[in-house]
């Protein structure tokens, strides 16, 4: 018999075996909204322990029906995994800590049966993971890793079946609250002795499996708006300006309230999220950058669309983040404080007199939505939308570099007279507005 099956016998001899998840106290309802179960796998071998490098992905595949989904990983060696299931929505997350990805995302095809969509990619640095979409509650009947033997390579196997909303409530509350873990914050930035250049956190949006808008060319949101964010740095520490703090600088998936984390820890005077919009097709065109600011109240019907999908982002990295302490709970519910909001108010407006000299600029360039990411309640903050994906002509411009420095300048340019008029940083020798030069 074969012992790579893709259907659903029961791991053969050598595979390796699931550990017992740890019990909680705490209830149904609690655990319903968290884990349904818990397992992990670990290499069987110490060849398999002493390896170097990240084990690699090569392929993924679903087998199955509605009632009974396996999901099969081909890898180059066999690998440390686990895998637990979440609610609000059904979803499968398989966490990898020492796998890199090398699949290839036009041939991956992750909807079948009990599966209704998957992607995969960075959650944090070392760390893999893959988020299978379910199509209602489901259980994990087994999990398993076997040994590459002759021509075939080390494959994790993952069985899932149909369950209903009941039992999985009831396993949740057997498997306890155990969670994923998200991407920890970066240490806070320490100034240089006399430096009192304000921070600046710039937050590129999405990252790691987490890729934004895609489906429009090559070139997907999240590498777009880490290009931009880089090139502002640049140019922000090059002009003096501020000291610069990133939320993320590779490709991995930080979740909201960890990039809203990052900007308190550092003290920043200013949080500034990079983003680039879509429309559905078959939604009409639009182009341009916008600058949004919070608001309890969407300023349009195209601002509230955009913020209830940006707020996804969590769930769609499987982060379950509902058990957060409470100060930083505070961050996603209590409205801004009125200065605050005075302040990220007046940045937009500098960004959008600056802005409209260098690039092309939305019809309605100054919105308001209610962005999670623009929740700290100490910090003002934006959001910039560099552009729109859907739109052929605002493509060409997120992809060139020549576009990239005449809005990173244009920026730096805003931001250096609103720290000035503050009081909190120098002006820049040549404070002209792009195009007035």
């Amino acid at each position: 018999m074969d012992r790579r099956p893709d259907g659903g016998p029961p791991p053969p001899p050598g595979a390796h075996s699931t550990g017992t998840p740890r019990r909680s106290h705490r209830g149904p309802l609690h655990a319903l909204a968290s884990i349904a179960v818990l397992l992990w796998a670990m290499p069987a071998t110490a060849q398999d322990a002493a390896a170097t490098g990240p084990a690699i992905a090569r392929e993924a595949r679903l087998a199955g029906d509605a009632k009974r989904t396996r999901l099969v990983v081909d890898l180059d060696r066999a690998a440390e995994f686990r895998v637990f299931t979440l609610a609000n929505p059904y979803r499968v997350i398989l966490d990898l800590p020492d796998v890199q990805f090398a699949l290839k995302p036009e041939d991956t095809q992750l909807s079948r049966g009990l599966v209704a969509t998957g992607r995969f990619g960075a959650f944090a640095p070392g760390k893999a993971r893959m988020v299978l979409e379910a199509t209602g509650p489901v259980a994990v009947d087994k999990a398993f890793v076997l040994d590459a033997v002759d021509d075939q390579p080390a494959r994790l196997v993952v069985d899932l079946v149909k369950t209903d909303a009941a039992s999985f409530a009831l396993k949740a509350a057997a498997a306890g609250d155990q969670r994923a873990t998200a991407a920890p914050s970066p240490a806070p930035a320490v100034p240089a002795t006399g430096d009192d250049r304000p921070v600046v956190v710039i937050d590129p949006g999405h990252g790691g499996l987490d890729s934004g808008t895609t489906g429009y060319s090559a070139f997907t949101e999240k590498t777009i708006v880490l290009e931009t964010a880089l090139a502002l740095k640049d140019r922000l520490e090059k002009a003096g300006v501020a000291r610069v703090v990133l939320t993320r600088s590779t490709d991995t998936f930080i979740p909201l309230t960890e990039r809203v984390k990052i900007a308190r820890v550092n003290r920043a005077a200013l949080f500034i999220s990079l983003h680039a919009d879509a429309l559905a097709r078959g939604e009409g065109q639009a182009r341009g950058a916008s600058v949004y600011t919070l608001s309890d109240t969407a300023s349009d019907a195209e601002a509230a669309s955009l913020a209830d999908s940006e707020n996804k982002a969590d769930l769609i990295a499987g982060a379950d983040l509902s058990d957060e302490p409470d100060d930083v709970a505070g961050i996603l519910v209590d409205l801004a404080q009125r200065e605050t909001r005075s302040f990220s108010g007046r940045v937009a407006r500098e960004l959008v007199g600056s802005m409209k000299g260098a690039v092309r600029l939305h019809r309605t360039p100054l919105k308001s939505a209610g962005f999670r990411v623009l929740k700290a309640y100490d910090v003002p903050s934006v959001l910039v939308e560099l552009g729109y994906l859907s739109s052929a002509d605002d493509r060409r411009d997120l992809t060139s570099e020549a576009w990239r420095e005449r809005v990173a300048e244009a920026m730096t340019q805003a931001i250096a007279r609103f720290f000035a008029e503050r009081g909190a940083g120098p002006a820049l020798a040549a404070d002209t507005r792009p195009g007035e030069r």
